[in-house]
């Protein structure tokens, strides 16, 4: 039997439209470092940790020169969230045309779920997409943010996204054989 997926597509379109969630306390010992080196090692690493029991499957047969061409485009970056040394999760900035960032891909490793990390670290992965043209010369200034989630996704995820102020402005349900596959030029696997 199939089961319907369904995807949300979700925006900000000014960084006041932010809801930041709250940071957690210095002695959790959490931080969040932007991962400079393209590692396609450590970005499968990642990509497979966080989505194994989520579904995540499009990149799995992609081989490494594929990864790094991603990671080394212009505008792409990698932001990972560690709690006391150990990487808990991840949020890929994609940057698009005329000023749109993509939240390509975000989520936490199974066993840093539900312990404040994930709005933390989506709320820091946002601010960080609002200032991505900064760090990047010759990129517009972020005039929109989105993202997508589907019901594959942590029971928590779009709760998330709404909680820091991620409004829906498209809903698509299908019976898919395979996980969707994001639209051709939707972002980093376009």
């Amino acid at each position: 039997m199939t089961t319907a997926v369904t995807t949300w597509s979700l925006e900000l379109n000014a960084p006041g439209e932010l809801q930041p969630a709250a940071v957690p306390a210095a002695g959790a010992g959490v931080r969040i470092v932007r991962a400079e080196v393209p590692s396609p090692d450590f970005q499968r690493f990642l990509y497979t940790a966080v989505g194994g029991d989520c579904s995540w499957t499009d990149r799995l047969p992609w081989p490494p020169a594929r990864w790094r061409e991603v990671l080394e485009r212009p505008g792409t970056e990698l932001w990972v969230a560690y709690e006391h040394g150990t990487p808990a999760g991840y949020v890929e900035l994609v940057g698009q045309d005329e000023g749109v960032v993509e939240i390509g891909y975000f989520g936490l490793l199974p066993d840093f779920r539900g312990r404040g990390i994930g709005g933390h670290l989506l709320t820091y992965g946002t601010e960080r997409a609002w200032d991505l043209g900064g760090r990047w010369q010759g990129r517009a200034a972020t005039r929109r943010v989105w993202v997508h989630t589907c019901s594959l996704d942590g029971p928590y995820a779009l709760d998330n996204y709404r909680r820091r102020g991620f409004r829906v402005f498209d809903t698509v349900t299908a019976v898919p054989n395979v996980r969707p596959r994001r639209p051709l030029g939707a972002g980093s696997d376009a």
